[in-house]
């Protein structure tokens, strides 16, 4: 065992575990010292210090997400908010997917497939429908409509995650503005009932029926700000609270999972 995981083994015992003990355990695990995950992530070997020794305690959301989309795991479980589910490896994106198509939370994949009219539901899945964008009669707007296609999803593992079969449904990502993490032509799970925003957690928005998948922020005064993962090219939009009125913003749910066809 590494010195600073073998120490930190000790001091926590049988504490609830924490970003730096489960930040640890993943560094134990993959034979790796800090800075060479400094070196892999792009993160300050002092800022992973800081994490690994507890000096600090709530990371901001982005060397947290560098972090967990490294090692191939959700920001809610390297922060220690759920169990540490079974990880995909080192250096393996959370996002992967089979060409045969599945559905990714963290480093967990989901089997699912487009529902069809004429084949039986089993007894195990449910029937999640699937939002896209739709253009209006007028031809110059669009607006955020039910499609046609649905998803067939297994049950026991929408509920294992919280999600209320009824409350879930599945859209797509269109455009750059989330990659590396959402390609384009990507498809993301989304639980309508929750719609309260938590600092950095993905969600989907209806934006005056443009459908868009970003993080969110709280900002004072009731206003938001839509992050995307493709900075560069999409920096930060703010919003204040009568922006969001005007433009029609509306949070459609949170991101509970994605997928990717390559």
């Amino acid at each position: 065992m590494l010195p600073f995981a073998r120490q930190l083994a000790s001091m926590d015992g049988m504490q609830k575990r924490t970003i730096h003990t489960i930040l640890a355990e993943l560094l134990e695990e993959a034979h790796m010292r800090p800075t060479e995950l400094s070196a892999r992530t792009g993160i300050p070997q002092s800022t992973i210090s800081r994490i690994l020794h507890g000096k600090i305690k709530v990371p901001k959301d982005d060397p947290v997400r560098r972090i967990a989309n490294y090692f191939g795991i959700t920001t809610d479980e390297l922060r220690g908010y759920i169990p540490l589910q079974r990880k995909s490896g080192p250096g393996t994106p959370s996002t992967s997917a089979s060409d045969a198509g599945e559905t990714v939370h963290g480093s967990n994949t989901y089997p699912f497939s487009l529902w069809e009219d004429d084949a039986p539901l089993g007894n195990d899945e449910v029937v999640v429908p699937f939002l896209r964008e739709a253009e209006l009669a007028a031809g110059d707007a669009t607006a955020v409509r039910e499609a046609t296609s649905h998803v067939r999803f297994n049950k026991k593992l929408l509920l294992q995650k919280g999600v209320k079969p009824e409350a879930a449904f599945m859209c797509p990502v269109t455009g750059n503005s989330m990659e590396p993490i959402l390609r384009n032509g990507s498809t993301v799970g989304v639980d309508r009932s929750r719609t309260e925003i938590v600092d950095g957690d993905l969600y989907a928005v209806d934006h005056s029926g443009q459908l868009r998948v970003k993080q969110l922020y709280r900002l004072p005064g009731g206003g938001i700000r839509m992050r995307s993962f493709n900075r560069e090219d999409h920096p930060d939009e703010e919003y204040r609270q009568d922006e969001i009125r005007d433009q029609k913003i509306r949070i459609l749910g949170r991101v509970f999972c994605y997928a990717a066809f390559l």
